[in-house]
């Protein structure tokens, strides 16, 4: 789309001096004489065509953080706010029964080791002194029964030794994931239960971060339209710019990561999730931000400076357009979105149409 000034006759200078007063290009001439305006003349181009929506900040992932064990809050390990790393270690419950209860069920294994070692012997034996028939069948097979007795004793025993350290091993609560903690829930001398409802603190990894977006199912429906149509090209795989709630763009872009296959019956909108990277955590969850997504390309699409389209108390749009004879003539127009300072043109306008600006 060029722009050239364009020298009209008499009878076209009223119009262009009303355009003038309305903010045009016009350069006014002598009274009586012809004017000059300035003109921008349309060509089809590729317009890239984007959305912005509006959508809140939520952490990649949450988890948060209860005791598996009862007992006695006896230390706090980490600093509230700050990064942890997954296994850390955040609590610190009251272990001396469970300790206890490890070292019983390691002497109960002792124990049954030693029977399992006393009946191995015996079977032994009972077994070379029923070879020479020195003891009867009864007492070799008693003996070959209380061994495997004895060594099932053992297993029993490892299995319980192996519950009893677990449970030891709850009595340290650890970061389940990476990622910043906030606020303690309880404080040392504190009494937690397993299982309570709520939690001790909450670990959140804000990099990347999610951008959760609604759009409206009406525009979804239209946009699917005109890609059926042809009249647009599939985009979404562009990347997201996210605005911040002063209207600054950040720094780094987004992928959209899928649209919801359901809408919400009660706002008729649908949403869609964005990742982004947020290595210096300035987005945080919950807040607001806005979001372009690409919607399609427009292939040959017309823009026409804002300046060169009106509008009447009706709503109805028109452009004063140079025909023939360099006459003014002026056109009804219909436009549909802005992209940048222009309007996009879906009727009344053609290529090499010159436009008052």
């Amino acid at each position: 789309m060029s722009r050239t000034p364009y020298r009209l006759l008499a009878l076209s200078l009223a119009i262009a001096l009303t355009v003038s007063a309305c903010g045009g290009g016009e350069q006014e001439g002598p009274q009586g004489g012809p004017g000059q305006v300035t003109v921008a003349t349309l060509k089809g181009e590729q317009v890239s065509l984007t959305r912005e929506l509006p959508g809140r900040t939520n952490a990649f992932l949450v988890a948060e953080v209860r005791p598996q064990v009862s007992g006695i809050v006896a230390k706090r390990l980490f600093t509230e706010g700050g990064l942890v790393t997954a296994g850390q270690p955040l609590y610190q419950v009251d272990d001396a029964s469970y300790r206890a209860q490890a070292n019983s069920a390691r002497a109960q294994l002792a124990r049954a080791d030693a029977t399992a070692n006393a009946a191995r012997l015996s079977a032994k034996r009972i077994t070379e002194l029923a070879k020479v028939d020195a003891v009867s069948k009864q007492d070799l097979e008693n003996a070959v029964a209380a061994q495997k007795q004895a060594e099932a004793d053992v297993g029993a025993a490892k299995a319980a030794l192996d519950a009893a350290n677990v449970t030891l091993g709850y009595a340290r609560i650890t970061a389940p994931i990476r990622g910043r903690i906030g606020k303690s829930s309880v404080t040392q001398g504190a009494l937690v239960s397993a299982g309570q409802a709520d939690a001790l603190a909450t670990v959140q990894q804000l990099d990347p971060i999610y951008v959760d977006l609604t759009q409206s199912a009406s525009e979804l429906l239209q946009m699917r339209r005109e890609l059926a149509s042809g009249r647009l090209q599939d985009n979404q795989t562009l990347p997201v710019t996210i605005l911040l709630d002063d209207g600054t763009e950040f720094a780094h872009k987004g992928t959209l990561e899928f649209s919801e296959v359901s809408v919400d019956p009660t706002t008729g909108s649908y949403a869609l999730r964005v990742k982004v990277d947020n290595p210096d955590q300035v987005l945080m969850p919950g807040m607001y931000v806005r979001a372009q997504v690409g919607s399609g390309v427009r292939e040959n699409g017309l823009l026409v400076p804002m300046q060169g389209i009106a509008r009447d108390p009706k709503g109805d749009t028109t452009a004063m357009v140079v025909g023939k004879d360099n006459k003014v003539e002026v056109r009804p127009v219909n436009v549909s979105r802005a992209v940048g300072s222009k309007w996009l043109v879906e009727d009344g306008l053609k290529p090499g149409d010159k436009v008052i600006v």
